[in-house]
């Protein structure tokens, strides 16, 4: 009777397990499909306490997924906060396409080229092939897994310290190899721009772009045209740093002015967006 009593236990707490995760799995996908999600609602869609989606969306915070306002969640990135690398790899995948078709034109066979970690990062990576013979750097898992088995692509990784959030590699054996490495071009990307101040909300991450921004003869900065005029918590870099900037559509006239003001050149990637 008791060896009965703990195999009906043990099939219980499994099936509240698979449970639990697959409303969670539910919840990240309702945050992708859009960008914000409502307790009330989560509670009633689940048929579960309000307690219980509390406990879900702390649970999903504190592992970085996504960020608890009031009342609900939301992925949109905070001046501490940046979306997980599973949700923005699954946005904006027009945008990132032609900011990373409009990078490819700055690289030529033979180059070594630097690219950072992100999702618009990723899809320039998956590009790199068509301008083989390459040598490429970087710390971007995503890039690594599609450039590992390529012909013609030198693949050199940063190594350090793992983060699924950002799904690349950092810290301090990422930056002392970046001290010792040089590249013809680097490529890096932002969540936030800020009149010409460019910003992240993670410092190891920082430490990573100001490394090869260092090791390169050129850097080239790709920003989705709604990351302007938005800040986060550490300052990064200043666009007149930058020898190219890609976006995607034109972004507001105050980001337009502050950027005239100080002449700096934006590349709207998209041939139907025009900033005059």
């Amino acid at each position: 009777m008791k060896l009965a009593i703990v195999r009906s236990t043990q099939t219980d707490r499994r099936e509240f397990g698979v449970k639990r995760d697959e409303r969670r799995q539910a919840i990240m996908d309702l945050l992708v499909e859009q960008g914000a999600v409502d307790l009330d609602d989560l509670a009633h869609r689940f048929v579960v306490s309000k307690m219980t989606i509390h406990r879900d969306l702390d649970d999903l915070e504190a592992a970085g997924v996504l960020r608890k306002i009031r009342g609900g969640a939301t992925i949109d990135a905070g001046t501490q906060f940046e979306s997980d690398f599973r949700f923005r790899e699954r946005q904006g995948g027009a945008a990132k396409a032609v900011m990373a078709h409009a990078a490819l034109e700055l690289i030529e066979p033979g180059m070594t080229v630097m690219i950072n970690d992100g999702s618009t990062a990723a899809v320039l990576g998956a590009l790199l092939p068509q301008r083989r013979p390459l040598t490429v750097i970087t710390n971007n898992s995503a890039i690594i897994d599609t450039l590992k088995g390529e012909s013609g692509i030198s693949l050199i990784t940063l190594g350090g310290a793992y983060s699924a959030k950002f799904n690349g590699f950092f810290g301090v054996l990422c930056e002392e190899n970046l001290r010792r490495l040089r590249s013809d071009i680097s490529f890096l990307s932002v969540p936030a721009v800020s009149g010409t101040q460019v910003f992240h909300m993670d410092d190891d991450v920082v430490r990573s772009k100001r490394a090869m921004m260092d090791a390169a003869t050129k850097t080239c900065l790709l920003v989705n045209h709604a990351r302007f005029d938005r800040t986060a918590m550490h300052l990064f870099a200043d666009l007149s740093e930058f020898d190219a900037v890609i976006t995607d559509a034109a972004p507001s006239d105050q980001a337009l002015d502050a950027l005239s003001a100080h002449e700096i050149s934006l590349t709207i990637a998209n041939p139907d967006e025009n900033p005059a």
